[in-house]
């Protein structure tokens, strides 16, 4: 079975450059509208998961990176007054994955890969028959790549930990890392040429595709700093 896999982060529904409005609706329906079957995203803001199912027609899979001391609803009408100005300020952050609805999640699990005092981060993972989907998101941290390779073998970790024998693994996510600063991922397919990326180990893996800044812009600008990159598994 072949299976169209994308990653995304979608910078909680701003555009680039940043504007007043919040476009995440039009995020997730353009990454959703030709129905892939898996769909990573990452910084997303709190108040958007009761809306994700609806906008993309798909199975949602979700964890909570940064949480907020009131409910996201009001979280998300104070950003949206200026989302340029507010940003996340008061929306939290998650991380997602989406699922073509005849893609049946069998267990699914979270965990933090961060340390310290850091800003919270986090990895989730799903397994459905044959396969396990391991979602991430970083920390970028200028001059000190190791924060974010520490991050990403724990989270390799935490995802090898329920594969079961003849399980492939997807590793996706907002790595924070370029390829010369990413650890060693043995038995993966390679990394892409930004700090996106989508490994894969057990199937085979296409070629990484990364959007054009075309067929993510809007009238209003450029949706999220970051390009969708996806690949096809099998």
């Amino acid at each position: 079975m072949s299976l169209l896999i994308r990653s995304w982060n979608v910078h909680h529904g701003m555009t680039s450059p940043n504007e007043r409005h919040n476009h995440l609706e039009q995020a997730v329906r353009l990454i959703s509208s030709d129905h892939p079957d898996v769909v990573c995203l990452q910084e997303l803001p709190l108040w958007g998961r009761r809306h994700l199912e609806g906008w993309s027609e798909m199975k949602l899979i979700w964890n909570s990176a940064r949480r907020i001391w009131f409910p996201p609803r009001f979280g998300g009408w104070i950003t949206r007054l200026n989302q340029g100005f507010f940003r996340s300020a008061f929306s939290g952050q998650a991380n997602a994955i989406l699922l073509d609805p005849r893609l049946q999640p069998l267990e699914q699990r979270w965990t933090v890969i961060s340390r310290g005092r850091r800003e919270r981060r986090t990895c989730q993972a799903v397994r459905v028959q044959g396969m396990v989907i391991a979602n991430l998101h970083a920390s970028g941290v200028a001059d000190h790549p190791e924060v974010g390779a520490a991050e990403t073998l724990r989270a390799l970790a935490f995802a090898e930990s329920f594969v079961q024998p003849g399980d492939a693994l997807v590793f996706a996510g907002d790595f924070n890392l370029f390829a010369r600063n990413l650890p060693e991922l043995p038995g993966f397919s390679r990394p892409g040429p930004g700090i996106d990326h989508i490994f894969v180990r057990g199937a085979e893996a296409g070629q990484l595709d990364i959007w054009p800044e075309a067929h993510r812009t809007i009238a209003a600008g450029v949706l999220s700093d970051h390009a969708p990159v996806e690949l096809r598994v099998g």
